[in-house]
């Protein structure tokens, strides 16, 4: 299986290029910067340290690069993944979905496209934080609403959104664990007088600092006792992993819009 990387000088992207490397069953069908990158015409081997160089220039074409590969993993922004989107349906390539904070418009985009091919869109390609998402709707569901449920998030620095991606989809779990939904009792800020806590609701807490790669916990507190659930990756290679994992996971999908948990078998089955 070909796999493409969209963004392949960044962090994720490099992290992604090596682990495509490392994978004895896909192979490396290129990777794409933005137009003015300085790392354009570089060979990607160079990029991520091989040895020998790979014979696959860096472009700023993903129109080509979804023609030469079966699927491509796009860490980059919404802006762009709504453009790829569209030409992975063109060109009837697998998308896999690492970006976050998509406005309603660009999210119908990516849903349009779905219409023609698998995409799997995940704000935490983790498998660890997937089983997380699993379990905080199943603890949400039996606890019930004399549980509080706060979700605590740390990132590095450099981050720039809040709450983080992972982080609004495990209240979407929680929420739906209780058949609500986030938007509904989400309680994203707090700050001076706020008055006793709202019943019901799902809040939120957000920091930043270091080079903290990503910590979330859901926390559900009632009285007299307190129930945590907590994931801390140590390697942005748990994300990459899961991301190859699911590029050959729709290797032969039907179209649709799919999650992580859809690749791990963690979507509940309708009887």
């Amino acid at each position: 299986m070909k796999i493409a990387v969209a963004g392949c000088a960044g962090r994720m992207g490099r992290m992604l290029v090596q682990e495509i490397l490392a994978t004895d069953t896909v192979t490396l069908a290129g990777g794409t910067e933005p137009q003015g990158s300085p790392f354009l015409g570089q060979d990607i081997g160079r990029l991520v340290g091989t040895t020998e160089p790979l014979g696959i220039a860096i472009t700023d074409d993903p129109s080509s690069l979804f023609s030469h590969a079966d699927a491509v993993i796009d860490f980059t922004t919404p802006d762009a993944t709504t453009v790829h989107a569209r030409l992975a349906a063109t060109h009837r390539t697998a998308l896999i979905v690492g970006t976050t904070g998509f406005s309603p418009t660009q999210q119908e985009a990516v849903s349009i496209a779905a219409k023609s091919i698998p995409i799997v869109m995940s704000p935490n390609m983790s498998i660890g934080t997937n089983l997380l998402f699993a379990l905080t709707e199943r603890v949400a569901a039996i606890l019930g609403l004399d549980y509080d449920i706060e979700i605590l998030e740390m990132h590095h620095r450099h981050k720039v959104d809040a709450p983080s991606g992972t982080a609004l989809g495990l209240g979407q779990a929680a929420a739906r664990g209780r058949r609500t939904t986030l938007d509904d009792v989400s309680q994203i800020t707090r700050n001076g007088h706020t008055g006793p806590r709202t019943p019901g609701t799902i809040g939120f807490a957000s920091l930043r600092g270091g080079d903290v790669i990503g910590e979330h916990t859901v926390i559900f507190a009632a009285d007299g006792e307190r129930v945590e659930l907590t994931h801390k990756a140590s390697s942005r290679q748990i994300f990459a992993r899961g991301a190859i994992r699911a590029a050959r996971w729709c290797n032969g999908r039907r179209p649709g819009l799919y999650s992580m948990q859809d690749v791990l078998g963690l979507t509940p089955r309708t009887p």
